[in-house]
């Protein structure tokens, strides 16, 4: 029996046969249909899932006519850092990094965003971002976001000036943990809000919220409260990404719409994004790095299929470093990372990456 080359969540290689594959696709659709509740694949995207993964091919396209919208969190991390996102330090400011995104990369949109990522740091410099901001939007022709993450931990102390809900939770003053949530949130949905409106005083063309709810239901909470704001008062279009595949429950009672926020899967997070007035949702299914790239594509593909079924808003699943199919290794190889992204359009349905 044939013996097909392919790799492991972790970036590995690994040698499986055609069987092997196909047992690990189903597994991972199966696995993802069992935690959200959803309907597995059918039996001829298994097929497809197979035929990609077992062809020789280095690279994975989809079909003529099937492109998808690119959108990019992290702005120009790629090139501008030697550190984040891979990068490669090149000599080069955020202006002429994002114009060779548009002009040499082809990319559909870009976002303006500090190397600094956050929104509490960012709103000390908001002025100097608008100045990028209102230059680029004078030499470019793509639409620009002003991209940052709410990032509800930074509101905590030692960075901020609430108490540690993570200090706290261990000691059983679970009313004081929650307490302390609900008024960072608040705090943290005033600043996202300010700094949104910032950027639409230099003509940004969207914000960009980035890894929401990595600190748990908390800060999607905020994040949506900051976006029905956004979107109800302004009409710029709004983007929220996800910073994980299910909503962690570090308040545990926190609701939106009248539904609980924790535990959320993306399907369930796609429906309260769009009722905050989101333009765009993007969701993130995590890789297993213990689990085959074919198990962890199929996984991902089902939970992100879920969601575009029932979407009205479009759907940029996030195929980054580590998740949604694509191994958690520093540099993502690009077998696995086009696998990934041509699986979320042709199964996934994704209207952008």
């Amino acid at each position: 029996m044939a013996v097909i080359k392919t790799r492991m969540g972790d970036g590995s290689t690994v040698e499986m046969t055609r069987d092997e594959i196909r047992a690990d696709v189903i597994q991972g659709s199966e696995a993802a249909a069992k935690k959200g509740k959803i309907p597995t694949l059918e039996e001829n995207e298994y097929d497809y899932l197979v035929d990609m993964f077992c062809s020789p091919s280095r690279i994975w396209g989809v079909e003529r006519g099937h492109e998808a919208i690119m959108s990019k969190d992290g702005s120009v991390n790629t090139l501008c850092s030697s550190r984040l996102s891979s990068g490669i330090a090149a000599p080069l400011g955020r202006e002429a990094a994002i114009r060779l995104f548009e002009s040499a990369f082809a990319f559909d949109s870009m976002e303006v965003g500090h190397l600094d990522y956050s929104v509490k740091p960012c709103k000390f410099i908001a002025t100097v971002e608008q100045e990028h901001m209102e230059l680029l939007q004078h030499i470019t022709i793509l639409p620009l976001f002003y991209g940052f993450m709410p990032n509800l931990g930074l509101y905590y102390r030692p960075d901020g000036q609430f108490p540690n809900p993570s200090d706290l939770l261990p000691l059983g003053k679970l009313d004081e943990a929650r307490k302390s949530q609900e008024e960072a949130l608040e705090a943290c949905r005033q600043d996202v809000v300010w700094l949104s409106k910032q950027m639409i005083d230099v003509s940004a063309d969207g914000v960009n919220y980035d890894t929401v709810a990595s600190t748990g239901d908390a800060e999607f909470l905020a994040t949506l409260r900051a976006c029905e704001h956004i979107s109800g008062a302004t009409d710029m279009a709004v983007e929220i990404g996800m910073a994980a595949e299910m909503v962690l429950g570090f308040h545990g009672e926190l609701e939106y719409d009248g539904k609980r926020l924790a535990g959320m899967w993306p399907h369930q997070q796609m429906k309260v994004v769009e009722k905050a007035g989101a333009s765009i949702f993007g969701p993130v299914v995590n890789t297993n790095s213990r689990k085959s790239c074919a198990w962890n594509v199929a996984r991902a593909v089902t939970f992100v299929k879920a969601c575009t079924a029932e979407a009205t808003i479009p759907i940029h699943p996030n195929v980054g470093n580590g998740v949604g199919g694509v191994p958690m290794f520093e540099v993502s190889p690009i077998d696995m990372v086009t696998r990934a992204s041509a699986a979320m359009i042709e199964i996934g349905k994704a209207d952008g990456l």
